[in-house]
């Protein structure tokens, strides 16, 4: 109550402005009475001061802030090459990496960037929505046309700054540090195979960077419903659905920090879908629980039958909470696949388990639906949900597996332990059990890691295979079933280990002579196009983020995109035709 107490008395800055307009244009020595231009400046006050009618939902009212990607970039310097770099020719980019080593202390810096295994890059990276301090980030490293270096393969990034910058006032401004970054350089060669150069000046560092901000997420009131107290009950009525208990006591998500601005925390069921937590705010009505309620809950279940409205209904369901759950459950006993997966979509925001069967039909059936369902379970606080996640494993379809395994593995440390992963190095190997046909898949985003799907055969070589950086793969001809592993360098020890011919003891054999990452990586494409590896290999086929529902052609469209998805022929990659390619090439549409 104190806090609309308050709000009455407070007024925009607009209409404090034109009170005191109104004082000052009196003209001197006018009486008293109110004459025609105070009737006018009171009736303008008192608009200004009118508090605007509440809408029905939040959305009517307010614009989202925050949800826009931010784009940070910096230059920085791989260290540990092979003798494939060299010196930085004069640019821009030398003088600004120049001035970070001056600033770090680096003795006689201009020396150090005419060595041949250091090369200069420029760092790209994307800090999405509603991101937090520390959180990982992948980078995008990009040797300029400045640098002299010929294969970033083997290279190790040193400490690196990444800022926003912009072109203002015929000026480039920084920002502050906004991320960080080092680690090992995967090339594109690793798993694009082809003569162009590039591949091997450019490539990723897989959570290589360290976000150094938190995001702030809000909404802006439209100029109409800019008012202290219409804030004030807006960020009411949101945190009367979005809460959470920080230790202490209960706390809302929403701050009215200005009669336009609202600020928002990230709920921490939504971590992992940020914009979908923003549209079930915008989606909350502004009124209280009422005898209206029901008539609302009417109304939305007549139109979460229909599909060509069932999407939002569902989501305006999900804004309400608790009251709405027997209508969405209700609605998972429809005929329609889409109704069903808005309805169990919904249910699983808002952690009732009874969406876990239709949510794990709608991702072994729906290609369309398998992302958004996938995210959904990903979230999902419950034994139910992993056993669910678990079976989705054991299907054919390539992107389902890793779909629902990566699903796993983001709910960290507890998800990591459940599917028994392996450091090697700079990777994890993951061995998952499968009744299917065994798959080979490795990845290109958030985690370097290689995961063995099913009994994983073996790496059959009838002589030898070459591989990058001095690699050599061999049999033991005096002991079948055994591989000589090699690895030659100049300027270095010659590096031997001999290990069994199946597909794990080969990864690690490749580690244990100093390979990386993406020399495994190469090895398996190689290996895979000469035929000398059986099973499927797929390179970071995960689910399409976003995928066209067709309600007339569902069936086809799904058979189609699961025989992409399987198909054993890259879809990008002509001149390699036994690897699988991204995933994101299968779209249903």
């Amino acid at each position: 109550m104190p806090q609309f107490i308050h709000s009455q008395i407070t007024v925009s800055r607009v209409a404090l402005s034109a009170f005191l307009f109104s004082l000052f244009a009196l003209p001197l020595g006018c009486n008293l009475l109110p004459g025609k231009g105070e009737k006018d400046s009171n009736t303008k006050l008192q608009e200004l001061m009118k508090v605007p009618k509440l809408p029905d939902l939040i959305r009517e009212a307010t614009m989202v802030q925050g949800l826009q990607p931010i784009q940070v970039i910096g230059v920085g310097l791989v260290n540990g090459l092979p003798n494939t770099g060299g010196p930085a020719n004069p640019s821009q980019f030398r003088d600004e990496l120049l001035e970070e080593m001056k600033r770090r202390d680096i003795k006689d810096p201009n020396n150090f960037l005419e060595l041949d295994n250091t090369a200069l890059v420029r760092i790209q990276a994307t800090i999405p929505p509603g991101a937090r301090r520390n959180d990982p980030v992948d980078l995008i490293v990009r040797a300029p046309n400045e640098s002299v270096v010929f294969d970033l393969n083997d290279g190790w990034l040193l400490d690196t700054r990444l800022r926003q910058q912009r072109f203002l006032q015929n000026k480039i401004r920084k920002s502050e540090v906004m991320a960080v970054g080092t680690g090992p350089v995967l090339t594109r060669g690793s798993y694009t195979p082809g003569e162009d150069g590039t591949l091997k000046t450019e490539g990723t560092i897989l959570s290589g960077g360290r976000i150094q901000i938190t995001r702030k997420l809000g909404l802006v009131l439209s100029p109409e419903y800019q008012h202290a107290k219409t804030s004030s009950a807006l960020a009411a009525a949101i945190n009367r659905r979005f809460f959470f208990f920080d230790g202490t006591t209960r706390q809302g998500i929403a701050k009215a920090k200005e009669d336009d601005f609202l600020e928002m925390e990230t709920h921490p069921r939504y971590r992992n879908n940020i914009p979908r937590m923003m549209a079930v705010i915008q989606a909350i009505s502004t009124a209280p629980e009422s005898s209206a309620t029901q008539i609302r809950l009417s109304e939305l279940a007549s139109k979460l039958s229909d599909p060509t409205t069932a999407a939002d209904a569902a989501l305006q369901l999900e804004a309400m909470g608790e009251s709405a759950v027997p209508i969405l459950i209700d609605a998972l006993n429809s005929t329609n696949p889409e109704l069903r997966f808005y309805a169990a979509e919904a249910l699983a925001y808002l952690d009732r388990t009874e969406a876990i069967e239709s949510l794990e039909t709608a991702i072994r059936e729906t290609a369309a639906f398998r992302h958004p369902s996938l995210l959904a379970l990903q979230g999902m606080d419950h034994q139910l949900a992993i056993d669910a996640l678990m079976r989705l494993m054991n299907e054919a379809s390539i992107e389902t597996r890793y779909g629902s395994f990566c699903a796993i593995r983001r709910q960290g440390v507890e998800g990591k332990s459940m599917l028994g992963g392996k450091a090697l190095k700079s990777f994890y190997l993951y061995q998952i059990p499968s009744t299917v046909k065994p798959a080979v898949v490795v990845s290109l985003r958030d985690s370097p890691e290689v995961v063995l799907f099913g009994d994983s055969g073996r790496m059959d070589i009838p002589q030898f295979l070459r591989g990058p950086n001095g690699l050599l793969l061999k049999p033991d001809l005096s002991e079948p079933g055994k591989l000589k592993i090699s690895r030659f360098q100049v300027n270095a020890d010659d590096k031997r280990v001999t290990v069994s011919d199946s597909l794990a003891s080969v990864l690690g054999g490749i580690v244990a002579v100093g390979g990386g990452y993406g020399d495994v990586i190469s090895i398996l494409r190689m290996a895979k196009a000469k035929g000398y590896l059986s099973d499927q290999l797929a390179i970071d086929p995960l689910p399409a983020a976003v995928r066209v529902y067709h309600r007339d052609e569902e069936e086809e469209i799904e058979s189609a995109t699961d025989e992409a998805s399987n198909n054993a022929a890259a879809q990008n990659d002509t001149s390699d035709p036994s690897v699988a390619s991204t995933a994101d090439s299968a779209v249903s549409e």
